[in-house]
């Protein structure tokens, strides 16, 4: 497994960089944000980068895709953390494509994978439940009803719910409340009788939903893949979505990295630039040393989803649990270096420490993720 890009993952990543500090820099989110905007991301830049085929990167090319692999999207997404851009990218591309991808009938992914693939469809999974990450934790009742089914549930913290055309519900069609069996999910189009969605904006001034279906009427074709059996791949497109959710905050690190150490450069005090204090190049040095090392699970994880996923859970959590503590590490001490300026909204730092706290609640937490690895692994 070569833990380096290749070239045209090389090429990828300077096309995204360059497109994305164009036409997404940080300025931008805080734009959305001081306007309020009503959809949370521009839509221009949502369908250039559908142009670009990001949309449709880890997509087969019978589908419209570019079935680039899972390390290709990884670039991308990691340009994306470096820039804050808000768009569907990750709950359309990355978990909403995934799902149908592993769960979907061959009629149902010919149906929406090319809309997916053309930017034309966005996706969110609406899967939480409570304010910690249970996925096998599923009250959201599916029941039938003639030839079809009735929802009936509540869900919270859906990324993207209040935006994207159809939401992917995870409800429970049997089983005890806790139990991985017994799952299914539905596509439930936006405007459907009984979906009552509830925007919410989170601290990192991203887009979230509270959702809630009273007997929702859906159709049998509306079910991805077998009633009751989604437990067998949810598992997968959560893994898959750690491990995307793990390659922005990467960017992220590295960009608040990059802006640190100029600003040690930068920042006189008693006449010299404070990057002269040894204490503080101390700290800046363990950071580049826990950096180099979250690159290099991030990169074997992407791979491994392409190549070996026998070992996708445990690289996942892995792969999240590092960022998490690293994202959380890195912008505290971004903060405390930039000393007073650092807290203010003025300086850009803040809206990444913000996204960071964000991003480690996404589908699990360090202390989840750290348990999970234990579990998988044994100990």
């Amino acid at each position: 497994m070569a833990l380096v890009l290749n070239e045209e993952q090389r090429l990828l990543a300077e096309t995204a960089r360059e497109f994305l500090q164009k036409q997404s820099p940080v300025s931008a989110l805080r734009a959305l944000r001081d306007a309020r905007d009503p959809l949370g991301y521009d839509p221009e830049l949502w369908r250039h980068m559908a142009e670009l085929g990001w949309a449709s990167v880890i997509l087969p090319e019978d589908v419209g895709g570019l079935d680039f692999g899972f390390s290709g999207l990884g670039v991308v997404l990691q340009e994306t953390g470096r820039t804050l851009a808000a768009s569907p990218l990750f709950a359309t591309a990355v978990v909403g494509a995934s799902a149908l991808l592993l769960g979907g009938t061959e009629a149902q992914k010919a149906v929406y994978l090319p809309q997916v693939a053309a930017g034309e469809l966005t996706l969110a999974l609406a899967l939480e439940e409570g304010h910690h990450h249970r996925p096998h934790h599923i009250a959201t009742r599916l029941e039938r009803s003639g030839d079809g089914f009735l929802l009936s549930g509540e869900k919270l913290f859906v990324l993207d719910g209040h935006s994207a055309d159809a939401l992917l519900v995870v409800a429970r069609s049997a089983g005890e409340t806790s139990s991985r069996d017994g799952l299914s999910v539905v596509l439930v189009p936006r405007g459907t009788a009984g979906v009552d969605i509830e925007r919410t904006v989170m601290a990192d001034s991203r887009n979230a939903a509270n959702i809630h279906f009273t007997e929702v009427s859906i159709a049998s074709n509306q079910v991805i893949g077998t009633e009751g059996e989604a437990g067998s791949w949810l598992d997968d497109v959560l893994d898959r979505g750690r491990i995307a959710m793990a390659a922005e905050m990467l960017g992220s690190v590295e960009e608040v990295f990059a802006r640190t150490v100029a600003w040690l450069k930068e920042r006189v005090q008693f006449g010299v630039p404070i990057g002269s204090f040894q204490a503080l190049q101390h700290r800046a040095a363990s950071l580049q040393a826990e950096l180099e090392l979250a690159r290099s699970v991030v990169l074997q994880a992407l791979t491994v989803v392409d190549e070996q996923p026998q070992q996708l859970a445990i690289m996942a959590s892995l792969a999240k649990a590092t960022l998490n503590d690293l994202g959380r590490h890195a912008t505290n001490e971004a903060v405390q270096m930039h000393g007073g300026i650092g807290v203010t909204d003025e300086l850009e730092i803040g809206f990444f420490l913000k996204r960071a706290r964000t991003a480690m609640q996404i589908f699990g937490d360090t202390g989840f993720h750290k348990n999970r690895y234990a579990t998988l692994c044994g100990y």
